[in-house]
């Protein structure tokens, strides 16, 4: 029988730590784009948050360029962005209650799709040059690592759920 080393126990806690970030970020992807669906509610939490900017400055930067941006993106950008945003979340949701279960089609499905979610990232970046971008992914490196790792490792040493 196999005994996992020290080494294999801390990745196994990363990874796991890994997938619930991914979960939370999926979490939260979901909520937002069904925020983006109702543009009035959203529009009236904005403006409540920099409501007393605005009293204060009614030239404040940040109020007054929320104020014109926020419609005019919502008329544009939101339902793709929203439609965008909670299948994204959705994926990433699917696929991380498959690694928790141990499912063995979620290893390299997470793989792959993570992989192709880098791919966009990266070339978002090449338009927006977003520190953000450039963080997830190189986060989204770090849990891909780690699910190939574990892949491998489990593979190897444990049975997995069918």
């Amino acid at each position: 029988m196999h005994q996992e080393s020290r080494r294999e126990r801390t990745l196994h806690k990363i990874f796991i730590w890994g997938v619930w970030l991914k979960a939370f970020d999926g979490v939260v992807e979901v909520f937002g784009g069904i925020a983006l669906l109702f543009p009035g509610v959203l529009m009236n939490l904005a403006m409540t948050l920099v409501q007393n900017e605005y009293i204060e400055d009614p030239h404040d930067f940040l109020a007054t360029h929320l104020q014109h941006a926020l419609p005019a993106f919502l008329a544009q950008s939101g339902w793709f962005v929203a439609l965008y945003l909670v299948s994204h979340g959705l994926i990433k949701i699917v696929l991380v209650a498959g690694l928790l279960r141990d499912k063995l089609w979620a290893y390299p499905s997470a793989i792959i799709v993570f992989g192709l979610f880098i791919v966009y990232q990266l070339y978002r970046y090449v338009f927006t040059h977003s520190i953000f971008l450039l963080v997830l992914t190189v986060l989204d490196l770090v849990v891909i690592w780690l699910t190939w790792h574990e892949y491998r490792y489990f593979k190897k040493y444990r049975v997995f759920a069918q």
